[in-house]
């Protein structure tokens, strides 16, 4: 059996969520003015964070942005403020608002044993990336907590041109960690995006996007399977 030398994990619904503010929504109202309800709200954080699969109905122009959003952020936000338009939040300024809030990543809120995976692979003398399909950066969630120091690359999809479960994006992840695919685990909550990995001679670990709360250690079980922790 192979070594696993490096462990890659994936970024939204795996290390992070984004996770439902009431917050942010309370002052969203639909085409009649009135307030999104509570299913609606939900629906909407859904819509927004789904890794695979297309949300709504597009024309060929959201269609074009929909497809190639995460390489190109000027896309991301076009789609994605067509996303929040037909999920019942018409008004320009409250979809800006909303759409600037789920792309700054203070925002995002760390699964509980996030630190302890990145800080125990780390620690175990693994080499430890963070591979996204994602439009922004992702950096200062880590940085801001002191985690970037148990990282030692950071693969985004909008940097580097390819998206999972492209091969090219795991190539490029496992030659800037310097080890073979076959030495690499990939952690990811989805089996179409992030199990690409396997394509390539990875391993695959898949965790549950569930809310924060209701997953404390699925990082921690996912490493201690492969025996690196």
């Amino acid at each position: 059996m192979t070594t696993i030398r490096a462990v890659l994990f994936d970024f939204s619904g795996t290390l992070f969520r984004l996770e439902q503010d009431e917050t942010w929504l309370t002052d969203l109202t639909d085409h009649d003015g009135e307030r999104l309800d509570l299913e609606a709200q939900t629906e909407l954080m859904r819509r927004m964070t789904a890794p695979v699969g297309q949300v709504v109905d597009l024309d060929a122009e959201h269609l074009h942005a929909w497809h190639n959003r995460d390489r190109d952020p000027v896309l991301h936000r076009k789609v994605y403020l067509e996303v929040l338009r037909q999920s019942g939040v018409p008004r320009p300024e409250q979809a800006v608002a909303l759409y600037d809030r789920l792309i700054d990543p203070s925002q995002w809120t760390p699964y509980p044993d996030a630190e302890a995976a990145l800080k125990g692979a780390a620690g175990k003398g693994l080499k430890v990336g963070v591979l996204s399909n994602i439009a922004f950066d992702i950096k200062p969630a880590f940085t801001q907590r002191g985690w970037d120091t148990h990282v030692d690359e950071f693969v985004l999809s909008y940097e580097v041109g390819a998206v999972k479960p492209e091969l090219e994006i795991f190539r490029t992840a496992v030659q800037r960690l310097g080890v073979r695919a076959e030495e690499t685990l990939m952690v990811g909550d989805s089996e179409e995006a992030d199990g690409g990995a396997r394509a390539l001679g990875c391993e695959f670990a898949l965790v549950d996007p569930l809310p924060t709360a209701e997953r404390p250690d699925a990082l921690l079980g996912a490493l201690r399977a492969h025996g690196l922790l």
